[in-house]
């Protein structure tokens, strides 16, 4: 009926008008005396007898009605973004502000919601919690929708060996679901490139459209698995023909395991360089001590197998043999010294390296003239230098005779002069078994004792720690063996007891008594002269 600054007047058939903020119609810009607009009847007559009417409320009413009959019909509303907030979109539907989850924007995951503010879009009712005063749309409802026609059409038609194109949905570190148009297969690492791939993201990336190809599709669990590597010819099918064994080839180190290191020809095409080929040395060391991956090499082929595709090399054979060296039998001739450092040990021996390539054994016997070496490791360690002089050289079997001892002459052929039988020298008993005892002699050279050549003068018998006087009974020079006795120095040697034999049944019951007086009297004279023997040596003692 009337528009003012303030107030736009209305009648709505009541025996008065009504009046009504002109703020309820900021919606209405063009706003004429005339037209017919929606409002909530509040009060007929307030106290001064006035019709109180709101065109706010009817709106909202009449908003909640058309949402709730949209729920009801599950149908499609037309919204406006109004902003983005935490987790979602704020749309408004029929002048109601709604919640858009950002689940809900779409089928595939969206990274920025900002590219919807201020667009229209069409969602549908989802969710109403009438105590909030909350609604919830989706339009991912919309999609699905569509998309399911077009998934059923993909998986009716869908066959291996089909070539489709798609869009990269998702990324993760075994492999790359693919967006088909509304269904999605997976594209495994393996199946992404011909080469050596450590993450998929190394090649795709979110949204990327690619084409791929249909290896296997199970239809009860609607699972696709595709390629996009099988859409290139194989590698190995456009090697050069020239490439045989022997040939020198470039690559890349792409991986390092325990037994060796893979080079990169081209991607994928990979020889193994197998860690027994990376160093003319005998002793296996780790590959990566040779080798880093991205070091970019030349390495030989030594075998080649196209059917198989398979590829061994050699990075030692870059250089000459050190066994075919022709200064190898001048070098190494029988008697000349060398130091080496100690790269292995057995029971028997030293395995030691003189230079990359050249190994030479040291035997246990061959370490020292004077001690006995029960084990090596008794006398070097692994890593540690040796000085040896070579004793025998077989460049065709690649052996070679190290001794450690050689250098220094025998000395045993001295020894032989200094110990002579008959003659004392002070001697360390160093330790004692049940048969003899091991003693330390001078110069650091080691003799044997008989237990009873260890009763001193005075009955007792010597223990491991002492220091006495012993005297050579024999010298073998041959076997490196002295053979001692302290009791020889004071001329009383204590006979070890003899084991009785034990009588025979027969013989044992026809004893006479006279056998046991002639054995019992002859004991006596055999101890009463030991008794004389010890009391003529003790008084020639107290006599000096």
């Amino acid at each position: 009926m009337g528009i003012t600054d303030r107030e736009v007047l209305l009648n709505i058939g009541f025996k008065s008008d009504g009046l009504v903020p002109t703020s309820e119609f900021r919606d209405l810009p063009d706003l004429k005396v005339g037209d017919v607009v929606d409002v909530f009847i509040e009060k007929q007559e307030d106290a001064l007898g006035q019709l109180v009417i709101s065109r706010k409320k009817a709106r909202i009413l009449t908003a909640w009605n058309n949402i709730e009959k949209s729920l009801e019909e599950d149908a499609i509303v037309d919204a406006f973004v109004k902003r983005r907030t935490k987790g979602g979109l704020i749309v408004d539907i029929f002048g109601i502000e709604a919640f858009l989850p950002g689940s809900q924007i779409d089928v595939k995951p969206i990274r920025d919601f900002d590219i919807f503010v201020n667009k229209r879009m069409e969602v549908k009712v989802v969710k109403i919690n009438h105590t909030n005063d909350n609604v919830v749309v989706s339009h991912k409802v919309l999609i699905e929708k569509d998309l399911e026609t077009q998934r059923q059409q993909i998986l009716t038609n869908l066959e291996k060996g089909q070539v489709l194109e798609g869009v990269v949905k998702n990324i993760t570190n075994f492999g790359v679901f693919i967006d088909l148009g509304g269904v999605d297969g997976l594209l495994h690492i393996t199946d992404i490139s011909w080469g050596r791939v450590n993450h998929p993201n190394e090649i795709l990336k979110l949204d990327q459209r690619i084409k791929v190809v249909v290896l296997d599709f199970d239809e009860d669990k609607k699972r696709i698995s595709l390629g996009m590597k099988q859409l290139e010819a194989h590698p190995w099918d456009s090697l050069a023909a020239e490439l045989e064994v022997g040939s020198r080839v470039k690559g890349k180190i792409v991986n390092i395991a325990d037994y060796g290191a893979f080079l990169e020809l081209r991607p994928g095409v990979e020889g193994l360089i197998h860690v027994s080929e990376m160093s003319w040395s005998q002793h296996l060391r780790n590959p990566s001590d040779f080798l880093k991956i991205g070091d970019e090499i030349e390495a030989v082929v030594l075998t080649l197998d196209r059917e198989e595709r398979k590829m061994s090399l050699g990075i030692k054979q870059m250089t000459e043999d050190p066994w075919t060296k022709q200064d190898l039998l001048s070098k190494y001739a029988v008697g000349t010294k060398h130091t080496g450092t100690v790269r292995n040990m057995t029971n028997f021996g030293i395995f030691l390296e003189l230079e990359e390539g050249i190994d030479g054994l040291v035997h246990v016997s061959d370490l020292s003239w004077t001690k006995k070496i029960k084990h090596p490791s008794d006398f070097v360690k692994v890593g540690e230098p040796l000085e040896v002089v070579v004793l025998e050289l077989d460049g065709e079997n690649r052996r070679l005779a190290l001794s450690h001892k050689h250098l220094e002459e025998n000395p045993w052929d001295t020894f032989e002069t200094v110990f002579t039988v008959g003659s004392n020298h002070e001697s360390t008993i160093i330790s004692k078994n049940d048969k003899q005892a091991t003693l330390e002699l001078p110069y650091g050279i080691e003799g044997y004792a008989a237990l009873k050549h260890l009763v001193k003068e005075d009955g007792t018998v010597a223990e491991a720690g002492e220091k006495l006087t012993f005297q050579v009974l024999e010298f073998h020079k041959d076997e490196k063996k002295i053979v001692l006795s302290h009791s020889k120095t004071y001329e009383v040697v204590v006979e070890e007891p003899k084991k009785e034999a034990k009588p025979k049944k027969e013989k044992a019951a026809t004893t006479s008594n006279n056998d046991a007086e002639k054995s019992t009297l002859g004991d006596l004279d055999a101890l009463s002269a030991l008794k004389e023997q010890m009391e003529s040596a003790e008084k020639k003692k107290a006599a000096k």
